[in-house]
């Protein structure tokens, strides 16, 4: 797993690293790039990190340009379901509100979903529980 906040820095470890080749997310700004310009297979955790949510609208740290970019360069959208678990209450509540957001985007723009757990089962019933569609489900990547 690749976590470097320079461009720079991820290009040059993504491309001494071993499959899956993963990012984990940072800024609005560092996505975009890494996933135009870097060959990898998945972009974990982009709902993390210190995203306000306004009155009508949530900040899900995924919109529809890097949602069409990583369908374009085949990226999957990665949900990390142990660090989930070891949240409290509320920041749970908000960080599954955030997901379910994304996996609809993903859904609208053919973007896979790849799922960070150890059982497959709770991986299903996760994404059924926000509301994937079954093909969805099928095509899920667990790691």
């Amino acid at each position: 797993m690749i976590n470097a906040r320079n461009l720079e820095e991820a290009k040059k470890l993504l491309k001494n690293s071993e499959r899956p080749r993963i990012v984990l997310a940072q800024d609005d700004e560092f996505n975009r790039k890494i996933a135009e310009a870097a060959k990898f297979d998945i972009l974990l955790s982009v709902e993390k990190g210190n995203r306000k949510n306004k009155i009508r609208q949530t900040d899900s740290g995924l919109n529809h340009v890097v949602a069409k970019i990583c369908s374009k360069n085949s990226i999957a959208i990665g949900v990390d379901l142990d660090e989930i678990r070891s949240l409290e209450p509320k920041l749970k509540a908000e960080r599954l509100a955030k997901i379910k957001q994304n996996i609809k985007l993903c859904r609208k723009s053919g973007v896979k979903i790849a799922v960070k757990t150890k059982k497959l089962g709770k991986m299903k019933d996760f994404l059924q529980g926000m509301g994937s569609s079954t093909e969805q489900i099928k095509e899920a990547i667990v790691f």
